[in-house]
């Protein structure tokens, strides 16, 4: 039986993808700034700054967020990955558009989030493609 790590080096891959030890230290930087960003948000909602309907996308991104390596990695579902990912992207992209009119600072610091994700859901779709 393969390994995860096994798995995941035997699929195909496009050539521009990227190898696989850049994904850690990426996201690492990048949960940082959800941390800040989205913990922002929660407190505002808390403190009644921001009504429900802002914090609702920041809410659904997370769980798509944490979803996609169950899928990828656990089931080794390409597909349902691919689904997540861009699920992943439109929440990410509503709740920058939520967040503007109440802090525009919170949409602008998730821009390199919204940027690796959008390299990201090309790159899972483009691996679900080829698999």
């Amino acid at each position: 039986m393969n390994t995860t790590f096994e798995w995941y080096q035997n699929i195909i891959k496009p050539s521009w993808s990227p190898p696989s030890f850049v994904f850690g230290p990426v996201w690492a930087i990048l949960y940082i700034v959800i941390f800040i960003s989205f913990g922002t948000v929660f407190y505002k909602f808390f403190t009644k700054e921001i009504p429900w309907m802002v914090v609702l996308p920041f809410i659904l991104n997370l769980v798509f967020n944490f979803l996609f390596s169950p899928l990828q990695f656990g089931l080794r579902n390409n597909l349902l990955a691919s689904i997540d990912i861009i699920l992943v992207l439109g929440t990410l992209v509503w709740a920058m558009f939520a967040i503007w009119p109440h802090a525009k600072w919170i949409a602008l610091i998730n821009i390199p989030y919204l940027l690796w994700v959008c390299f990201a859901t090309v790159l899972q779709v483009t691996i679900t493609y080829l698999n």
